[in-house]
């Protein structure tokens, strides 16, 4: 249940000054349907109107405020040409230029012979001064209405300035005094306003130094968003801490036999988390642990590890990859080695069907298939277990901490091993799998060699393709990314189909095409040809960028590398270097690099390094882009910023931790009960009782 003293700012937005039918259409577009959603839309500029010049002495190019007499008004003389009223101040002229502005309207705000204050944006046009669209028109006995500092907002298309003014005046009017959740501590050394004051001097900065993430209010906001989220993480790892687990201990014997088939040894940080995970399964408390290793590091053979030591104790194991070509690769990998051990392994995907689907279900209820590889078909009601005891998600920014615990619910008391192989930067880490234990995996397997990156412009793509001819000729494989599928009127990026096209007029049957939008059989064919060297060259979308693994593939070109993200284009460029030949990775770029874009490509140069190419992508383009927050899991944080706010990151979770530590349920003390306040404000508290339901 929401506290009632927050129920005025879950009020709809159509129940402030103002705001229609229509409006609140637009105002949900923009920031969201209620009053608080507004408050969480802060201003991104600030309009100084202070300035207050002689129009002798007027700069054109910036905000001006003058005090003028109306002497003419001269309306338009045919359709597309502006109005015009001309005004005076005793010591130049103005023209004030309207577009489509209704001559009645006009007539009264402008009257001849009236005094009036008019700020907006001062132009000059043919030697003439004017003002095109005056942003305020006011009679002298109205200049206290004039706002001297006017913050700027984001906007959707319909809705002007005022509207948002308007709208955000009544909703800071219910904003009120709540109960203070956050420590006297860290408010006094920090020396932050109240939650109530801080919402208000975000929305009437002072200064554009107000507008920083750094200024105190700012600051504030955003370790409230923090606290929250660290607090609902800390509430779920407390839940899965208090849920009884059950030891998982084995003899070692299938592990013995598949280390013995591997034709190499394990790295130190494969050897570590090996350790890491089995002290986990040998607890009397669940595991919840992130397995975070960079491109090839070889996070699939220590989730193998984890599984054959339930096999190992009578019980089964699960993997849960996001797509079917990454399920199959799994597949393809880990069945040769289950083998080695006597152990069989199965498949379970929507194209499995019929005889063969019901014969894996049938083994896996019975419990004579131990292992178990699979897509989100894992979560089908008819899928059981005879006794699933670990659960490893592969790819976990591709499914949400809900879909993680409806696995986790197959089996009793199971334990879990998230895998990444994105690269995420230490803050994010914290603020996404806050409530798990993380082991990493920064190196590479021994004998994997480094890949030669090299930045081109787009204008040489001839020279590229005659290059691509030349590699292909020697036997080589290679792949050849584009950003979109098909031509975009919006976009000028160049398509996989037409680039497909293009490249089979120079190599005839050797190229291939694969992309999401085809069929799955048909981009498994693609990928099949490839992969067997009856394709040599593969035009694709980013749909390759995790999980294909081809050793043979030995040169990537990735077209308008600057329009993708830098772990983006680190997880592509891992699709190569994987076999005993160098490899070379093609990075064009067009005419139109930013500054950013070109630190971003020197930085791939550079290193191979994918933790620090993480960190370096949320220094450029900081946290809303890094990995795309939508489709990667990581919490969309609408007042925290968090590359300028990461030190408050670890305060908020130390303080969280240390928080239930005393008051586990958060209704023992004044703060606890205040913190409630908090989760349901940033509306973590549902998610919690669906995440402890779960």
């Amino acid at each position: 249940m929401r506290p009632p003293e927050l129920f005025p700012l879950f009020a709809p937005v159509s129940s402030l000054p103002g705001v229609g039918p229509k409006l609140e259409k637009l105002f949900a577009t923009l920031a969201g349907p209620r009053v608080l959603d507004l408050l969480f839309h802060l201003p991104t500029g600030l309009i100084d109107r202070r300035a207050r010049p002689k129009l002798a002495e007027a700069v054109a190019g910036g905000i001006v405020t003058v005090e003028v007499t109306v002497e003419a008004h001269r309306p338009a003389r045919r359709q597309g040409l502006p109005y015009v009223v001309r005004c005076a101040d005793g010591t130049g002229f103005v023209d004030l230029v309207f577009f489509n502005a209704r001559p009645d309207w006009l007539a009264e705000a402008l009257p001849v012979g009236q005094v009036r204050i008019v700020s907006g944006r001062l132009d000059e046009w043919q030697g003439r001064l004017q003002i095109t669209h005056p942003d305020h028109v006011l009679a002298l006995e109205q200049r206290d209405r004039l706002p001297l500092l006017e913050p700027v907002y984001r906007l959707t298309e319909g809705l002007r300035p005022a509207n948002v003014r308007k709208a955000l005046a009544g909703a800071l009017g219910r904003v009120k005094p709540l109960a203070e959740w956050l420590d006297p501590a860290l408010l006094r050394r920090e020396r932050w306003p109240g939650w109530a004051e801080a919402v208000k001097a975000a929305h009437h900065p002072e200064d554009e130094a107000a507008l920083a993430p750094e200024h105190p209010a700012r600051r504030r906001l955003g370790y409230d968003e923090l606290l929250a989220n660290q607090l609902a993480l800390a509430l779920v790892r407390l839940h899965m801490k208090r849920m009884p687990g059950r030891p998982l201990i084995g003899d070692g014997g299938l592990r013995r036999a598949v280390l013995a088939a591997l034709p190499f040894k394990l790295t130190p940080s494969q050897t570590r988390a090996i350790a890491e995970i089995d002290a986990d399964m040998a607890s009397t408390t669940r595991m919840l642990r992130l397995l975070q290793g960079d491109v090839g590091s070889g996070k699939t053979l220590v989730a193998l590890m984890a599984m054959l030591r339930a096999a190992e104790a009578g019980a089964q194991a699960a993997l849960m990859a996001p797509t079917e070509i990454l399920a199959r690769q799994h597949f393809a990998t880990l069945e040769p080695l289950c083998k080695a051990a006597g152990l069989r392994i199965g498949l379970l995907t929507g194209r499995e069907k019929g005889a063969a689907r019901e014969a894996v279900l049938a083994d896996l209820k019975s419990g004579a298939l131990p292992l178990l590889i699979g897509t989100h078909a894992l979560f089908q009601e008819q899928v059981a277990f005879h006794d699933l005891a670990l659960a490893v998600i592969d790819e976990q920014h591709r499914f949400g901490v809900h879909q993680r615990l409806l696995l986790a619910a197959k089996g009793v008391a199971v334990d879990v091993l998230v895998m990444t192989a994105t690269p995420i930067p230490r803050t994010l880490l914290l603020t996404a799998w806050g409530d798990m234990d993380i082991s990493r995996l920064p190196e590479k397997p021994p004998g994997r060699k480094p890949v030669d990156t090299r930045t081109i412009p787009m204008t040489r793509a001839e020279e590229v393709i005659a290059a691509v001819g030349r590699a292909l000729a020697k036997g080589a494989r290679v792949y050849w990314v584009c950003p979109l599928v098909a031509e975009s009127e919006k976009a000028d990026l160049v398509a996989a189909e037409a680039r497909y096209a293009a490249l089979k007029e120079h190599f005839g049957e050797a190229v291939a095409l694969v992309h999401g939008q085809m069929k799955a059989p048909a981009r498994d064919a693609a990928m099949a040809a490839f992969a067997s060297g009856r394709k040599a060259l593969l035009v694709a979308t980013t749909v390759i960028e995790v999980g294909v693994n081809v050793p043979e593939a030995t040169v990537m070109v990735i077209e308008q590398a600057e329009r993708f993200g830098l772990a983006q284009l680190h997880q592509l460029r891992g699709r190569i270097g994987r076999g005993a030949e160098r490899s070379t990775c093609l990075l064009l770029y067009g005419a139109a690099l930013t500054d950013t874009g070109r630190q971003r490509l020197a930085i791939l140069r550079e290193t191979e390094d994918g933790f620090r190419i993480a960190d370096e992508d949320l220094r450029l383009r900081g946290a809303g882009e890094v990995l795309g927050t939508r489709q990667s899991g990581l919490p969309e944080f609408r007042l925290a910023d968090a590359a300028a706010h990461a030190d408050l990151l670890a305060v908020a979770r130390d303080d969280a931790r240390l928080v239930l530590a005393r008051d586990p349920d958060l209704s023992a003390t004044p703060r606890g009960r205040a913190l409630r306040l908090l989760l349901h404000l940033f509306e973590r508290a549902a998610a919690m009782e669906t995440l402890q339901a779960g």
